[in-house]
C-alpha cells in the first residue's frame, strides 16, 4: 500500500516507491529503494517535498528498475566503501577513480567498422588456432596475438563503438573462444575509458584476450557440462587459473602485467573470489577490470546451461554486487563506459517503435542512435532508419526518449543484423 510521506518524516528502512517528481527529474539509479543511510535522507529533503512510501514493504523484498540519473557535481569517496549511495552513473561527472585522460573519437562507427573488419576477422581465427594448438599441447602464437591486439588497440583509441558491435557476434558454440575475444574488446573499450595509453591498453588486451587459456586444459565433458557441476567437477574447472598462468608463464614472451588478467579475474573485491582470496587493494587494476569484464560478458552470452540476460538486467545485477564482488567506483565507471543502453540493446521508444541501440552518445549518454526496426503495431518497418535520440524528435514533434529495454527473444530480433557488423560471416 502506497503512504504520502513528507521528507522529513522518512527514516532508514523505508522504501521509496514514488516521488513527488518524475525519476529522471532526480538522482537517483533506481526507480524504488529502500532507505539505508542518511545521504539518501539528506538528498531525498535537497530534491523533494514529499515522496511515496511502500507501507507494506519489508527488508530486501522489492524489485528495483533502473532509471536515468541527472547530471551532478560529484563526492569524492573512499575507494573502500562497500555500501555507496545510490546515486548517478550516467552521470557526466562520476566518482573516483578519475579516467586518467580523455579521448575523442576519430571516425564515425561505419568508417571504424570497415577499417577493422578484416583485423576482427583475423583474430577470430587467432583465437581459435590459439585455443587449438593449447590443447594439443603446442606453443602459443605469442606475435600473432600481440599483432592483433594492437590492431584492435588503435581501433579503440579511433572509436571504440565498431569492436564493441563485433562483440555482438555471439554463438552459444565455441563459447570460451569467443569469449576471450570479447572480454578483450571490452577490455580495451573499459580501458579507453579510464584513460589508459596505447601501451597500456596493449598489454591490459593481451591479458584478456588469453585470461581463460587454462580451460583448454580442462575436460569438455565439465567445460561443456548443460547442468550444474558437482563440487568436485567446480573444483577442476577453478583449476583453469593456475592452469593458465602456468601456460602462459612458460610462454616467455607474455609480460607480467598481462599475466596478471589470467591470474586475478576470478578474483573478487571482497574476497569471496579465487585462487588467492585476494581482496580490495590486494587485487591490481588489471585484475579489478577484467573481473568485470569478463562477468559482463558472461552474464549477457548464451553458455550450453543457459541463456544470456539483457545488457541492462547484467548491468543491473553486477551494480548489486559492487563491493562484494566488484570495486565500487571501477563498477560506475563500467556503466559509463557501456552505457546504461549498450549497443545492440532492444528499446522501446516513446512513439511504441522497437529500436536497436547502433551508436553510444558519450555527451549525451541517455540519447543513443537507435535503428528503428518495428512500428508502434509491431510490424516491421519496410526501411530501416537510424534516428539519433539527441537531435530529432517524434512525428508529433516531442524529444525521442527510451521507455523500456526488452529481451530480443522479445521480439526475435537478432540485435547484430542491424549493426555496422552484420554483413560479416
Amino acid at each position: 500500500m502506497k503512504k504520502k510521506v513528507d521528507v522529513d518524516d522518512l527514516k532508514r528502512g523505508m522504501y521509496v516507491c514514488k516521488l513527488d517528481r518524475p525519476w529522471r527529474d532526480a538522482p537517483f539509479l533506481f526507480q524504488g529503494f529502500e532507505i539505508t543511510d542518511d545521504e539518501q535522507l539528506a538528498q531525498l529533503k535537497q530534491h523533494c517535498k514529499y515522496v511515496y512510501i511502500d507501507a507494506d514493504y519489508r527488508t530486501g523484498t522489492a524489485p528495483q528498475v533502473l532509471t536515468p540519473p541527472l547530471a551532478r557535481t560529484p563526492r569524492v569517496e573512499p575507494a573502500e566503501t562497500d555500501q555507496k549511495p545510490v546515486l548517478r552513473i550516467i552521470a557526466e561527472d562520476a566518482t573516483a577513480p578519475r579516467p586518467r585522460g580523455a579521448y575523442r573519437d576519430e571516425t564515425t562507427i561505419d568508417q571504424e567498422a570497415e577499417a577493422i573488419r578484416e583485423t576482427y576477422e583475423q583474430a577470430t581465427t587467432l583465437i581459435y588456432t590459439i585455443m587449438e594448438d593449447v590443447h594439443l599441447g603446442k606453443s602459443i602464437d605469442t606475435t600473432g596475438a600481440k599483432e592483433a591486439v594492437g590492431h584492435m588497440a588503435r581501433s579503440v583509441l579511433r572509436n571504440p563503438d565498431a569492436l564493441v558491435c563485433f562483440a555482438q557476434l555471439k554463438k552459444r558454440d565455441d563459447y570460451t573462444a569467443l569469449h576471450c575475444l570479447r572480454v578483450s574488446i571490452l577490455a580495451l573499450a573499459f580501458g579507453r575509458h579510464l584513460g589508459l595509453d596505447e601501451e597500456g591498453l596493449n598489454l591490459l588486451g593481451i591479458g584478456a584476450l588469453l585470461h581463460d587459456i587454462g580451460k583448454m586444459r580442462v575436460p569438455d565433458t565439465i567445460l561443456n557440462k548443460p547442468g550444474k557441476l558437482t563440487d568436485r567437477e567446480y573444483e577442476i574447472m577453478k583449476s583453469h587459473v593456475p592452469l593458465g598462468v602456468q601456460i602462459l608463464e612458460r610462454t616467455k614472451t607474455i609480460p607480467a602485467k598481462a599475466l596478471e588478467v589470467a591470474r586475478l579475474h576470478h578474483e573478487r573485491y571482497g574476497g569471496t573470489g579465487y585462487m588467492e582470496n585476494l581482496k580490495g587493494d590486494q587485487i591490481t587494476e588489471f585484475g579489478l577490470i577484467s573481473a568485470i569484464v569478463d562477468v559482463y560478458d558472461a552474464l549477457t552470452s548464451d553458455r550450453v546451461y543457459k541463456d544470456g540476460i539483457a545488457s541492462l538486467d547484467a548491468l543491473k545485477k553486477m551494480y548489486e554486487w559492487r563491493g562484494r564482488d566488484f570495486h565500487p567506483a571501477l563498477m560506475e565507471q563500467f556503466i559509463q563506459c557501456i552505457g546504461i543502453f549498450p549497443i545492440g540493446s532492444v528499446v522501446v521508444l516513446n512513439t511504441n517503435e522497437v529500436g536497436v541501440v547502433r551508436t553510444l552518445n558519450r555527451e549525451q549518454r541517455l540519447k543513443p542512435q537507435v535503428v528503428l526496426v518495428m512500428k508502434p503495431d509491431k510490424t516491421h518497418h519496410p526501411a530501416l532508419r537510424a534516428v539519433d535520440l539527441a537531435r530529432e524528435t517524434t512525428p508529433t514533434g516531442k524529444p525521442y526518449e527510451i521507455t523500456e529495454v526488452v529481451s530480443p527473444a522479445m521480439f526475435n530480433i537478432q540485435p547484430a543484423d542491424y549493426l555496422p557488423v552484420r554483413a560479416v560471416a
